[in-house]
Parts: C-alpha cells; structure tokens; sequence
C-alpha cells in the first residue's frame, strides 16, 4: 500500500505473470552480439562452442586442410549462420505448433530460417561442395611417417 491512500498499488501495465509473451526464439539478440563481438564471442569451452569448432576444423579439413583469407572470412560467416539456424531449430521443435491460428499464417521465424538455410547453402557453395585432399609428396609422407632421420637417410 501506498503511504499517500489506502488503496493497494496497480500494476502499472504488462502482461500478467507466467504468460508466454517474452518467449522469444532469440534471433535477433544473437544475431546482434555475433555481429558485435563476432564469431570469438562464442566460448570454445561450451557444448555449443566445442561442436561449432568442430564443425569448423572438418569443413577445413575437406578444403585441403590450407585456406586463403577469403575462405576463412567464407568459413565464419557459415558458422554464425550454422549456430542461428541450429539454435532457431530447436526453439522451432519446442513449439506447440508453427501456424499462428488467428492469422493462418506461418510464424514469421520460419520464413527467417529459411533465409538463414538459404545463406548458409550459398556459402558452402562458395566453398565448393566437392571434397579435396591435400597433395602431400612422398618425402613429407615417409617423414610424418617415419621421422625425419629415415628421410634424411632414403
């Protein structure tokens, strides 16, 4: 109660408590701290962190293992869009349905997942979709094989 009347205190405006307004998917929020911060706002300690670093050092692998600049830049921007998609993916899955029922219409999110499902693609298209192996002449094999002195010695 307030000192100046008897009256109880209103609530001055929101939504009531335990509703399911703030249950937001998080895009935006996420999207603004990978463009902020970039793609080292991401603690490699983390599931999340380990799984997308992970990811990035087998997409390197398939690229030959060596890389230009360009690709890296390419190889970031594929992992930011991977760990929005993967993360609106699993608020998707929780969701009692994807239709909003009053407008018949599909929740906005999915129509922005797909166009981060679209970004995605086209940047693993950039990078080639065809595996490549690193050429490795028969010297360096017989030295990462056999050590340096059998080499030396052939």
């Amino acid at each position: 109660m307030s000192p100046d009347s008897l009256q109880p205190e209103r609530n001055p405006g929101g939504a009531p408590r335990g509703n399911q307004n703030g249950t937001k998917h998080g895009l935006y929020a996420m999207r603004r701290a990978l463009t902020q911060v970039g793609y080292n706002a991401i603690d490699k300690r983390t599931s999340i962190g380990k799984a997308l670093e992970k990811w990035r050092a087998d997409l390197i692998h398939d690229l030959g293992g060596d890389v230009s600049v360009q690709q890296s830049a390419i190889i970031d921007l594929a992992i930011k869009s991977k760990l929005l998609l993967d993360s609106i993916d699993a608020w998707l899955l929780i969701q009692p349905s994807l239709i909003n029922k009053n407008k018949r219409a599909l929740l906005p999110v999915v129509v922005q997942r797909q166009a981060l499902a679209d970004g995605l693609a086209k940047y693993l298209a950039m990078l080639g979709l065809e595996r490549r192996s690193k050429e490795v002449s028969l010297q360096d094999y017989v030295k990462s094989k056999y050590g340096k002195e059998r080499a030396e010695s052939d």
